[in-house]
This record gives C-alpha cells, sequence and structure tokens, in this order.
C-alpha cells in the first residue's frame, strides 16, 4: 500500500510539471530575436524580442572590429568587444566575439570567461598564448607563441592570457559559444574588487606582507 501510495504520488507530481517543463524549447522559435535593449520585459536569459518589424536589416552587420583599438593602456593593450550588448542581432544565437590589439610587450592579462569557450586566430604579429589548466591537472601552464593565420582554443573556465613577443604590433580575433562570455580579469578581481577583499585574506592567500597587498591594490584602484 505504501509503495501505490509512493507511485501515485509521483505521478501526480509529474503531471503537475509536465505543462512548465513543455512550456520551453531549446532551439530558436523565429529566425531573429534582435534584442530590444530598452524593454521591460522579463527574459529568462538573454533580452526581449523587437518585433521584426521594427528590426530593420542591419542587425546581420557589424564593422565594429573592423578598427584597431588603441593601445596606449596601462597593459599595452585595447579590447573591443562584439557581445549582445553591442550587437542586438546575437540576442538567443549564443555567441559573440572580440578583437584585441597589442602594442609590442603589450598583454592581455590572465583572465577567465565564465560561461564561454574560446577560439582565436591571430591576425598580425606574434602572440605567446597560455592556458593555464585546473589543480587536476597539476597547475600545468599550457603555451605556444601563436603566430599570424594559427589559431588557439581556450576551454570554458580555464584561465588564460596572451603576451606579444614581436617587435611589432600584433592583433587577434576570438569568438566565444555564448553571447555574453563575461570576463573576470585576475589582477583586477583580487585587487581592485568592490567592497576591497581584506589585506589578512590576501596576505595569507599570496604569502606576502601586507605592505605589498596594498600597494597592489593602490596600482588597480581605478580599475584597468
Amino acid at each position: 500500500m505504501g509503495y501505490s501510495k509512493t507511485l501515485a504520488a509521483g505521478l501526480f507530481a509529474t503531471l503537475l510539471l509536465a505543462p512548465v517543463v513543455l512550456a520551453t524549447d531549446p532551439n530558436p522559435l523565429q529566425d531573429f530575436c534582435v534584442a530590444d535593449l530598452d524593454g521591460k520585459a522579463a527574459s529568462v536569459n538573454g533580452h526581449p524580442c523587437k518585433p521584426m518589424s521594427k528590426a530593420g536589416d542591419d542587425f546581420l552587420f557589424s564593422s565594429k572590429l573592423a578598427k584597431a583599438g588603441k593601445t596606449s593602456t596601462p597593459n599595452g593593450s585595447a579590447v573591443t568587444e562584439l557581445d549582445v550588448a553591442e550587437w542586438p542581432g546575437m540576442n538567443t544565437l549564443g555567441v559573440s566575439m572580440n578583437r584585441v590589439d597589442f602594442a609590442p610587450g603589450g598583454t592581455n592579462p590572465p583572465h577567465i570567461h565564465p560561461r564561454a569557450t574560446e577560439i582565436g586566430i591571430v591576425m598580425k604579429g606574434e602572440l605567446l598564448v597560455g592556458i593555464l589548466g585546473s589543480l587536476d591537472s597539476g597547475n600545468k601552464l599550457y603555451s605556444r607563441v601563436v603566430r599570424a593565420g594559427e589559431t588557439f582554443l581556450i576551454p570554458r573556465g580555464l584561465m588564460h592570457l596572451q603576451f606579444n613577443v614581436g617587435k611589432t604590433e600584433a592583433s587577434m580575433v576570438v569568438s566565444f559559444n555564448s553571447q555574453n562570455p563575461g570576463i573576470v580579469f585576475v589582477p583586477l578581481t583580487l585587487f581592485g574588487s568592490n567592497p576591497p577583499i581584506p589585506t589578512p585574506v590576501l596576505t595569507k592567500a599570496l604569502r606576502v606582507e601586507a605592505g605589498v597587498v596594498e600597494l597592489l591594490k593602490s596600482k588597480f584602484a581605478d580599475g584597468f
């Protein structure tokens, strides 16, 4: 009798939840869903769609990555983002791109994309690409100098970096399997968080004196 009651309860719960489960579809339900970035409608993942009659046709094309960014920054690099906020036509499609330009000796410092795998191609120059494995790999650093026309792959969530090892400017274009891959810059996150990470936490974690931590925090007080 106890088994019958349990089975009946399970079937009831399944039937009750069925309409909710079947109300979603993992595939697009229209040709395009151009993001209404000013829309106030609630959304689960992404932005509400503009009516197709108001979308125009320029959402399929962008020239934003055609121009190099200014590399006169502390890192000697410039990131030009092309995600859903910059190209609303990407909404719900699960793709985005970046262009990164490097001065000689410039770097794209250690960072993580928490929501996407990355694939990139070096368009000009020579870049040292480094990918850091997890603790399971023994914190192994996988690295190679990647030259113009060559590609690299960075699995989702792994820390990585690029450094211009050449004597001339370099550039790369990368693609993500997310319309909003996110980014966590390791130095900025550790030393420029808001509110700040308590200094005693960082002195213990980094095994340095408080003065070193405070110096590093001062370097990132204004962000990147």
